[in-house]
């Protein structure tokens, strides 16, 4: 299977052309004369970064009306889309008038980092553990499910405080299946850290290959294991295993693996932007 079919549209910014190459191959883009492209993952409405509009420039003062309503006009015949996301081109992180527009009228302002790494600039950390025994997971139906199942459940685990447990394990499910049917195309791997005895997953994490670049997914240690050099491990032997030649990973810029995400040899290379404006509790 292509990693994107021909004719696709393609984003100009790294971070949202990777963002595509991660979504479910029954994904759907198209580009509109308004400026914007539309992204839409049909398997999983719920998915807030997989149903959006991504437009070219940022808001401008006014654009807020006029971007949802182009939002509710392409998702109108999905009634399980009760979402809102936008984002924008743009390398420097640039906001334009998102905070006038947006984050006053209840969205959530999301910041990226894009960093990037050639499969050669990828280094081992110096504590690095070197008592976990890393694995790639079978992506075939049945096979490995025990593992499968404890990377949800570490993913659950460190879910975002506002983000409701039983809704977020559906959610997952969902995405991993997106996944497992990419692996099964030979579109990359995930690849988990286990205990000595190869039973327990302490860490986790997939790359998505296209185009001969790899996209990081869901790095995840469980929280009783961090600071142990679990994901040092991880990421560069995955990285590795991975085949791609470009390596993306990104993150919020707040976040505290960023050092050592600079320490494996990865540099950032871009700033992105984009709002989401979350369904009602409950709804």
């Amino acid at each position: 299977m292509p990693a994107r079919s021909p004719g696709e549209p393609t984003p100009r910014t790294l971070v949202w052309a990777t963002d595509i190459d991660v979504l479910p191959a029954d994904r759907i883009l198209a580009r509109r004369g308004e400026g914007y492209l539309l992204i839409r993952s049909p398997g999983n409405p719920g998915h807030y970064w997989g149903n959006l509009l991504l437009f070219d420039e940022p808001p401008a003062p006014g654009d807020g009306a006029r971007w949802t309503e182009a939002f509710a006009r392409e998702f109108a015949d999905e009634p399980l889309i009760t979402h809102r996301t936008f984002a924008w081109e743009g390398t420097l992180g640039e906001l334009g008038a998102a905070e006038e527009e947006f984050v006053a009228a209840g969205y959530l302002l999301e910041r990226t980092v894009g960093l990037v790494a050639s499969a050669g600039e990828l280094r081992a950390h110096r504590r690095e553990n070197r008592d976990v025994r890393v694995q790639t997971l079978d992506p075939a139906a049945g096979a490995d499910e025990d593992l499968w199942e404890q990377v949800i459940e570490l993913q659950v685990a460190g879910r975002d405080e506002r983000f409701e447990e039983r809704s977020q394990r559906a959610h997952l499910r969902s995405r991993q299946e997106g996944l497992r049917t990419l692996f099964r195309a030979g579109r990359g791997a995930w690849y988990v850290a286990l205990d000595e005895a190869g039973e327990e997953v302490l860490g986790s994490c997939g790359i998505v290959r296209a185009a001969g670049r790899g996209r990081f997914q869901a790095v995840d240690t469980a929280a009783a294991h961090r600071r142990r050099g679990i994901c040092s491990r991880l990421l560069v032997e995955a990285a590795r295993r991975s085949g791609a030649e470009r390596l993306v990973i990104c993150a919020d810029p707040g976040y505290h693996a960023l050092g050592l995400y600079e320490s494996l040899g990865f540099r950032a290379a871009e700033r992105v932007a984009g709002v989401c404006l979350e369904p009602p509790a409950g709804s």
